[in-house]
């Protein structure tokens, strides 16, 4: 059995601004209104007989948009990006809690930005493919934890507007 919840209709939905580090149109500071479509097949169980509750797939999911809402969303990652102060291999979401003032620099371009205006993701890049799998891991993690144990597969499109985004699909079993 397939559910969906289509981002647009459920308000799924956030606004932010990323780098695209070395390509020509997106290397630059800019934005889109996103919007996360969701699609579980897995076996009907519990006591209501759902493969999944709608209420838990749309509460997992709009926590992770109002996360991610009105940020600028940087990924850790990124070889082009350089942190103030850091060396590569000691990055980790971590290193950075009790930083209140990102300095950091993309292929030589410098910014300085405070932590309450971005989100750092545990990621190479801030691409649509990238966002995908991102809510795909925590939409699965939280439904998981939840007890839903028979999920077979997990698709999580993210739109940067409409007729564009990027589907990440992880099959469980």
């Amino acid at each position: 059995m397939k559910i969906v919840v289509n981002g647009m209709s459920a308000n799924l939905r956030f606004s932010s601004a990323h780098i695209i580090p070395g390509h020509n149109f997106c290397g630059f500071i800019h934005g889109h209104s996103y919007f996360v479509d969701i699609e579980i097949e897995g076996d009907r169980f519990g006591d209501f007989n759902f493969v999944v509750d709608f209420k838990d797939i749309k509460n997992s999911a709009r926590n992770v948009c109002k996360s991610l809402d009105h940020r600028l969303l940087i990924p850790i990652f990124n070889k082009y990006t350089e942190f103030k102060g850091l060396k590569p291999e000691d990055i980790s979401i971590e290193v950075f809690n009790n930083i209140e003032n990102l300095k950091f620099s993309v292929k030589g371009k410098k910014y300085a930005i405070p932590k309450s205006d971005a989100i750092l993701l545990p990621l190479d890049d801030s691409s649509a493919e990238s966002l995908a799998e991102y809510f795909n891991e925590i939409i699965f993690k939280d439904l998981k934890n939840k007890g839903y144990n028979n999920i077979n597969s997990i698709s999580v499109g993210v739109n940067e507007g409409i007729g564009q985004g990027a589907i990440f699909t992880k099959k469980i079993n």
